[in-house]
């Protein structure tokens, strides 16, 4: 299956970076290249782009799109929580932008073999990098009740979750839960027909939780954005475009606590904590895609962009 995903935000992002042609600009989501190609466009034979990306089909694709700009261009594969090692590896001590496009690519959602759907049925999977242990299926199979809840309740917000996780664990007592279809069924079971008729689709609260599980993606975006803010230039810019509010609550606190991060007392005369400002958070209010994106893919309409720049005169 060819390897195709539609940018969200694409405009806004690529605005919001500030491109300098002889600027190092990472994307830590490379994916199927949009974003990237935008960038790669906008540099001189002496600027420099970095993509990583942990999918194996989306570093292929991004290899062939990208060819044409030769050696301006470095791809590794990798998580995005590692980009900071793995940028030292190659040389690079600081950069003037960076772009994490969160959430599952088109791609990974359209082909059913890699489990991240609920609209087919296929084997549990929903690993973005498939050299990793964790999959759907163990999720599903061998964490406990309680464990299950948890993951529905905080990572889905599934008001249903003690339902479904309950017969999660009866259903898997006879034989495993193999299939998205298979776990589809038991989550309809869950939920009370009224409920089912008003929302959108029944599975796609548990399914969006098993998958923020299995990539571990909260923690990862919340222990990799300091790093992040850290390596950009003087007025270098990080653009994270997140698809729910689990994520983009976590962008928000980690930019505004990097704009304002004393942590004395408010009634304090003087800051005496010495912790000093990384930069500005640019957008007050995230950018959201307008009517016209929404409507070409409706994909985009949760997209949220945030923006913050570096001010190393703060720090």
């Amino acid at each position: 299956m060819k390897f195709q995903h539609t940018s969200v935000l694409l405009e806004e992002t690529i605005a919001n970076l500030k491109i300098k042609p002889d600027g190092t600009y990472v994307d830590g989501t490379l994916g199927g290249a949009g974003h990237a190609r935008e960038v790669c466009r906008r540099l001189s034979a002496t600027g420099r782009f970095i993509g990583i990306d942990q999918d194996e089909a989306a570093i292929a694709a991004a290899g062939e799109r990208l060819r044409d700009f030769g050696e301006r261009v470095t791809i590794i594969r990798s998580n995005y929580c590692d980009m900071v090692p793995r940028l030292q590896e190659a040389g690079i001590q600081s950069v003037d932008g960076i772009l994490l496009d969160l959430g599952v690519s088109s791609y990974q959602l359209d082909n059913a073999e890699r489990g991240f759907t609920y609209r087919e049925d296929a084997p549990l999977d929903m690993r973005m990098d498939q050299r990793a242990e964790l999959s759907a299926y163990e999720v599903v199979n061998e964490y406990s009740e309680e464990q299950l809840f948890r993951i529905l309740r905080d990572y889905g917000e599934e008001r249903f979750a003690g339902k479904i996780a309950g017969n999660i664990c009866t259903a898997r007592k006879n034989e495993p839960i193999r299939t998205t279809g298979e776990l589809t069924e038991i989550i309809k079971r869950s939920i009370p027909a009224k409920i089912r008729a008003a929302g959108g689709h029944p599975a796609k609260r548990t399914f969006q939780a098993i998958r923020i599980e299995v990539n571990q993606e909260l923690k990862v975006l919340e222990e990799s954005l300091d790093g992040m803010i850290d390596i950009l230039n003087d007025g270098g810019r990080i653009c994270v475009i997140t698809f729910h509010s689990l994520e983009d609550r976590i962008v928000k606190n980690i930019f505004r606590k990097n704009e304002h991060p004393c942590t004395c007392p408010p009634d304090f005369p003087v800051c005496v904590c010495g912790k000093k400002s990384k930069g500005t958070v640019i957008t007050r209010k995230p950018i959201l895609p307008g009517e016209e994106e929404m409507e070409a893919n409706p994909r985009s309409k949760s997209a949220k962009l945030r923006v913050f720049e570096r001010k190393r005169s703060c720090s």
